[in-house]
């Protein structure tokens, strides 16, 4: 029988593992949603975590297939390889409150966000030079638990705000073609876009202190965004090549973040022995374009994503090796959203985070990641009727992503 005071230090660096795992996970996804500290047992705790994440995406074999004009940019000398990603950070910050069997927290974090950044020499830029998507949310999140058996079930329910904003660059003319008919401009076309919305959650859990067991299931709503407004501005394009060249237009468009289902198990499996694992799925599929139009001109532009559902699965095992030190190592594999088009693989990590407590109010984590991003290949696919992502072809290898995550809990 697994001790029931154990449990409270192996989920302190449970919870430093499994913020890793959403982090890495595909779509837009950065630190997810998570409400793991509505479960700690203390009356008051507030917890603060940053994430580091290094993923290391390169593409080759790239070639210009736009045909925006004749000359290819491969032919103009634009490179056939690229460094696609850029580090990030993902924050957290909580607070929570207990009463009786009432529990209520607070939560501010970053749950999306994206930052693909070749360039503008690589001969994909008709498709992108620079892409980058943030996040602000703001979640409550309230539960009541009552006996029930040899535990308590858990009723969980809450809301949060999210507010989302980005931009996307990309090549709409080779420099080197404007120059060639004696104008000037770089040829970029930029989109700016912002919207926010509201969504739920609710879930159930059941718990048994004596064995260390609880079983979650939570879903969490799409957030509906139908008013994203911003601005497509083509000023370094000339009107010669492109009706709206030098012209900012405003724009408008809408779209949801897709709604989610987690389940999360864990079990005491001997003394001060500790088993776990989660499943996700997340509802990525919903977004496969997204245009953005004037309203007296039409549609302007879209976004092209292309995406197929989400699913992570998490396994691990995590150890108390005294009243101060816990420590845990888990393994996850996340499915890719890209299909034809993208290079969101397949991703496989593994995790490894201690917990040191140097007193009973206070908790300080560590958690490590380094895993592989498998290989592949992009080029045009179907996508809501049309064709997206035909602009260029490319293909990538096995690369590695890491990351660093630290936390810091005080309770009362």
């Amino acid at each position: 029988m697994a001790n029931k005071h154990m449990t409270r230090a192996v989920l302190a660096v449970m919870a430093g593992v499994a913020v890793q795992s959403p982090a890495l996970a595909g779509g837009i996804e950065r630190g997810g949603y998570n409400i793991d500290l509505l479960f700690d047992p203390s009356s008051v705790a507030v917890e603060s975590t940053a994430t580091f994440v290094m993923p290391d995406r390169k593409l080759k074999n790239v070639q210009d297939t736009s045909g925006t004009t004749p000359v290819s940019l491969n032919a103009l000398g634009y490179s056939d390889r690229a460094d696609e990603t850029d580090n990030y950070w993902s924050p957290r910050i909580g607070g929570k409150v207990g009463y009786e069997n009432a529990d209520c927290m607070f939560d501010y974090s970053q749950p999306y966000g994206a930052h693909s950044n070749p360039g503008r020499n690589w001969a994909g830029a008709y498709q992108n030079t620079e892409t980058k998507i943030n996040s602000d949310n703001y979640a409550l999140t309230c539960s009541y638990r009552f006996d029930a058996g040899p535990g308590q079930l858990r009723v969980i329910g809450g809301a949060n705000y999210l507010e989302m904003d980005g931009f996307k660059e990309r090549l709409v003319l080779a420099p080197e073609l404007i120059a060639g008919a004696g104008l000037t401009g770089n040829g970029i076309g930029r989109l700016d876009l912002a919207g926010h919305g509201w969504g739920w959650r609710a879930g159930l859990a059941y718990e048994i202190p004596e064995y260390a067991f609880r079983a979650s299931l939570v879903y969490f709503s799409e957030v509906k965004l139908n008013d994203v407004s911003g601005t497509v501005d083509l000023t370094n394009l000339p009107s010669a090549f492109n009706p709206l060249g030098g012209m900012v237009v405003p724009v408008h468009g809408s779209t949801a973040m897709p709604d989610s289902l987690e389940l999360k198990l864990q079990s005491g499996i001997a003394q001060d022995w500790l088993a776990f694992g989660s499943v996700k799925w997340v509802d990525w599929s919903q977004l496969q374009t997204i245009p953005f139009s004037n309203d007296a001109l039409g549609q302007i532009t879209q976004l092209d994503l292309g995406y197929r559902d989400g699913w992570t699965i998490t396994g691990g095992i995590g150890h108390k090796f005294n009243e101060q030190w816990s420590g845990a190592v888990a393994l996850t594999w996340d499915r890719g959203t890209s299909q034809e088009y993208g290079s969101l693989s397949d991703t496989w990590v593994v995790t490894t985070g201690v917990s040191y407590s140097p007193t009973k109010n206070v908790e300080i984590k560590l958690a490590g990641v380094l895993g592989w991003m498998s290989s592949g290949d992009s080029s045009a696919q179907v996508a809501d009727g049309g064709i997206i992502g035909n602009e260029a072809t490319y293909s990538y290898d096995n690369d590695m992503v890491a990351a660093i995550s630290t936390s810091l809990k005080v309770k009362f």
